[in-house]
């Protein structure tokens, strides 16, 4: 039973978990941002500089 009581009584793991989930929330906010860049480029380049190549 004194096993089990500490093992609820630890906050690492919960901090460690807040720590991941900030992480996750941090990279899909990178990853939204280069999808919109890229995108953006994308069109940038189909846009002035393909069409000055033609």
């Amino acid at each position: 039973m004194k096993i089990l009581k500490a093992f609820l009584a630890d906050t690492r793991a919960a901090t460690s978990i807040e720590y991941a989930m900030i992480a996750a929330g941090i990279s899909i906010m990178i990853v939204a941002a280069a999808r919109s860049i890229g995108s953006n480029i994308t069109s940038l380049y189909i846009n002035s500089v393909s069409g000055n190549l033609t």
